[in-house]
């Protein structure tokens, strides 16, 4: 086992202070997609970022939050934000659910945890990631964080969101 992984594991479940909040630089990440290619953080600035986190593939909540954000995808992409799902999944795995399930967007294996702890969404009882969800505007920074949060709806919760900081700031 990763000794960052272990120690994860042994502190115990994440707390509230352990999550990077809104305003918060973004922890940096270079993850393998289910394309085989890796997705750097980095690589994405200039755009805004949906990371949301989630346990598992082929579940049923996993499953359905991520139809709501393919159903969204391109609503997304028209807001110059790219999407990505992290589990601890292998890419082959996110392969396959990508395949079975039609999406469009890029699933990221963070098989060692190592993302998933960064951003204090790691869960203790078992090595899986929390469903938590971060906004990163692009500059690199959190604009907005949704912790423990529920499928049902979440995509356009966060299309929502994203929209309304995007907006130009009325006239003072």
């Amino acid at each position: 086992m990763n000794l960052l992984l272990a120690l994860a594991l042994a502190a115990g479940p994440a707390s509230a202070s352990d999550v990077p909040l809104a305003g918060a630089k973004a922890p940096e990440f270079a993850l393998a997609a289910q394309d085989g290619r890796t997705v750097a953080l980095k690589e994405l600035r200039g755009r805004w970022v949906v990371l949301y986190f989630y346990p598992k593939d082929f579940t049923g909540g996993c499953t359905l939050e991520a139809r709501g954000f393919e159903k969204n995808r391109k609503r997304f992409a028209a807001a110059k934000a790219v999407v990505l799902g992290v589990s601890m999944d292998s890419a082959e795995s996110h392969k396959d659910f990508c395949a079975k399930e039609g999406l469009g967007f890029k699933l990221l294996s963070d098989a060692k945890g190592e993302a998933s702890a960064a951003y204090g969404s790691l869960r203790s009882e078992r090595p899986l990631s929390a469903r938590n969800t971060f906004l990163i505007n692009p500059e690199g920074t959190i604009a907005k964080v949704w912790l423990d949060v529920s499928p049902a709806g979440h995509a356009e919760e966060v299309l929502a969101a994203l929209t309304a900081l995007r907006a130009p700031k009325a006239a003072k």
